[in-house]
């Protein structure tokens, strides 16, 4: 693992510890992970338990409830209600990031860097995360070329996560 990555993996860690000491209801699971989803390795949360279904019904990033979870994909997946839950069990493909919840602009360079819940964007029905603002704003900018250049790159990124 290289410095990079395991710094971007301290401060994903600081980060749950932060939102679980202040949080309330917010506590480890500690259940299985896989780096293809990103996924909080010491909880086993996707998306560091925010709820992948209100991006698409609220357009704003909410933390799930610890009462309503879902597994999927190795993945514990949070729920801010009922309807959410129920939507994402019907078609999780529709509701999962794409790329994972990788940095779609790292993607197209070949990278795996964990996208960060607060910095998304949906583009033709597809809920995109990146690493910094400006990461989103050039996606936002030119997503045509970003976007064939990460699928292009997508299958060689995969090679190097874990299964």
């Amino acid at each position: 693992m290289t410095a990079a990555r395991r710094q971007r993996k301290s401060l994903w860690a600081f980060l749950a510890l932060a939102m679980t000491l202040t949080v309330p209801g917010l506590e480890p699971l500690g259940a299985a992970t896989t780096e293809r989803i990103v996924v909080d390795r010491h909880r086993g949360l996707a998306i560091s338990g925010f709820d992948p279904v209100a991006y698409y019904t609220d357009a704003t990033a909410t933390l799930g409830r610890p009462e309503i979870e879902y597994s999927y994909a190795g993945a514990t997946w949070r729920f801010s209600n009922e309807g959410n839950r129920g939507a994402f069990a019907a078609n999780p493909e529709v509701y999962t990031p794409a790329f994972g919840g990788y940095d779609a602009a790292a993607a197209a360079r070949g990278a795996a860097v964990e996208g960060h819940p607060l910095l998304w964007l949906i583009l033709e029905q597809r809920l995109y995360f990146f690493e910094t603002v400006q990461t989103r704003n050039s996606f936002g900018e030119n997503p045509d070329r970003i976007l064939a250049a990460a699928e292009r790159k997508w299958p060689e990124v995969l090679r190097t996560l874990s299964p």
